[in-house]
Order: structure tokens, then C-alpha cells, then sequence
């Protein structure tokens, strides 16, 4: 396996967004804008500034807007080019240019573990990155970089980790792990353990990188609560064989899975707008 053949990167996206209901009555999640862009985009770009330009999107019903938009619209990108408005057409024409894209169905809710294996015929017995694209992280460094520096030096498998509250580790996928030099290898991870049975609290934070190895893994895990396929139990599996390595990142998160964190998500990075950040900054402070 070349560690150097790591390009493609998994974006599930077939959830519901009930908790942006009825803003996603018909309109998906990652489709929700941050400023100017739609929150999916940061992540593909991310993923790009990474050396990751194969993309495979899981979809699931309702989701076509996802496909328009990295798609290639003519007649948009005409009426810009025609009207003059060149940094606007360039703006459209780049999104849809940026990537090749794939898109699989995902026909049944049945969790983060099936999304990520429904994209097991894409894979091809090659290393690949998974980004869940409502984490959104500011950082100088693309977080998928900073975990494919690790890959990279271990060949292994390769996780992001923040560290939560006490109060907030039933919220996420928390790690234990174990210090090997300036590296930390994961032992186990539970998912959404009650505070007193926490191992750490070191959260699982929606950006990863898998030897081939862990699509095998998903298909012997089994279903857990409502019938969901776990992916915290294939990385958990993934750790006693080949080794999993945590990535604590550098970077200002926000969790735009929520109402919440994506107001904070919209507020941070509109005051750092090329274009509207100073008068932004000026109307939040006159609020």
C-alpha cells in the first residue's frame, strides 16, 4: 500500500438535519450556508488543500442539490461571463471544477459506519480520508493535513481529537490511549459513554484517515442501538490489529451540526471576510 497514493476522502451526507428543521424540510444540512458558501464546500476544500481530490459524496433522498452544485451550470456561468461579472463567474466556475466527484446512495439510515462502507467499491484497496462535513475547522494548517503527517509517518490509521468537558463526553466517541513519544496510540474508544465510564476525555472529531483494512471491519461489526452500524466499533477493532493513531488538532472548532455552532461558525468567520469582515465587525459591536 504507497502512502502516497492517499487522495481519496468520504463525505457522508445523507442524514436528515432534523435538528435545522424545517430549514431542511428541502434543504439539505451540508447545503446550510457559512457566510458565502455552503458548509459541505469547506470541507471538500479542505480536503483539497490536503492532496485529497477524489471525492465521494454519500447522498441519500432529497439531497440533489448537492450534486447542482458541484455540478457545471451553463447557463449561470454563461449569464456571468456575458454580463461582465467575472469574479462571480470565476467564483461559480471554480466550485465546479475543483474536484472530480462521486456520488453514492445511501438507501437506508443505518449510520455513520454503513454511509462510510457504502463507498467500499469506490476504494479499491486504497488508503482513504472521511470528513463530516458539519465539524467545521479553522486552522492554518487543513486538519486533514495535520492527520495525513501522522499517516504518513506511521502508515496506520489516523483520527481527530478534541479535547470536551466532563459534562460532554456522552456527546461524542471518546478514546484511550497511549503515549508513544509525540504520538498518541489509541487502545479503545467507546461511543457516547455516560461521564464516570469515559476512558479520557479525548473526543472523535468528524475527520479521519483508514488503511483499506477498516471497510472489512465494517462489514462484521454489529448493529448496535436502533440498528445503526457504529464506525467507533470498526476503529476500535482496527486499533488491536493494525494500530490507531490520534491527532489532537490545531484549530478553532465549531460543531455547525447545531443550531448553536453554526450561528458561532457564521459569526467568526464573517468577521474574517475579505469583503463584508469590517463592517460585520462594526455591527457586532454596535449590538
Amino acid at each position: 500500500m504507497s502512502l502516497s497514493n492517499l487522495r481519496k476522502v468520504i463525505f457522508p451526507a445523507a442524514g436528515l438535519g432534523t435538528r435545522f428543521l424545517p430549514a431542511t424540510k428541502a434543504t439539505p444540512k451540508e447545503m446550510l450556508t457559512i457566510v458565502d458558501k455552503p458548509l459541505i464546500q469547506y470541507g471538500v476544500e479542505e480536503s483539497l488543500a490536503s492532496g485529497m481530490d477524489e471525492i465521494i459524496i454519500i447522498t441519500g433522498r432529497g439531497k440533489r442539490t448537492i450534486e447542482d452544485h458541484f455540478d457545471v451550470s451553463v447557463e449561470l456561468e454563461r449569464s456571468l461571463r456575458d454580463s461582465g461579472k467575472d469574479a462571480l463567474y470565476h467564483k461559480v466556475s471554480y466550485v465546479s471544477r475543483m474536484a472530480d466527484v462521486a456520488y453514492v446512495r445511501q438507501k437506508h439510515p443505518r449510520g455513520l459506519g454503513h454511509a462510510v462502507a457504502c463507498a467500499a467499491p469506490w476504494i479499491h484497496h486504497e488508503p482513504f480520508g472521511v470528513v463530516l462535513a458539519d465539524e467545521l475547522i479553522l486552522s492554518s494548517v487543513p486538519v486533514m493535513q495535520q492527520l495525513r503527517m501522522v499517516y504518513e509517518k506511521t502508515g496506520c490509521s489516523v483520527v481527530a481529537l478534541s479535547e470536551v468537558s466532563p459534562e460532554e463526553v456522552h456527546q461524542y466517541g471518546i478514546v484511550a490511549y497511549e503515549q508513544e513519544g509525540d504520538l498518541m496510540r489509541l487502545t479503545d474508544m467507546l461511543e457516547k459513554p455516560k461521564k464516570e465510564d469515559a476512558p479520557s476525555n479525548m473526543a472523535i472529531i468528524g475527520r479521519y484517515i483508514f488503511t483499506p483494512r477498516i471497510m472489512a471491519l465494517l462489514q462484521q461489526v454489529q448493529p448496535g442501538s436502533g440498528g445503526e452500524i457504529q464506525l467507533t466499533d470498526a476503529i476500535a477493532e482496527l486499533a488491536k490489529s493494525e494500530g490507531v493513531y490520534g491527532v489532537v488538532v490545531d484549530g478553532q472548532r465549531f460543531d455547525a451540526g447545531n443550531p448553536l455552532g453554526f450561528l458561532k461558525a457564521n459569526a467568526a468567520i464573517g468577521q474574517q471576510h475579505p469583503e463584508y469582515g469590517d463592517a460585520f465587525k462594526d455591527f457586532l459591536n454596535e449590538l
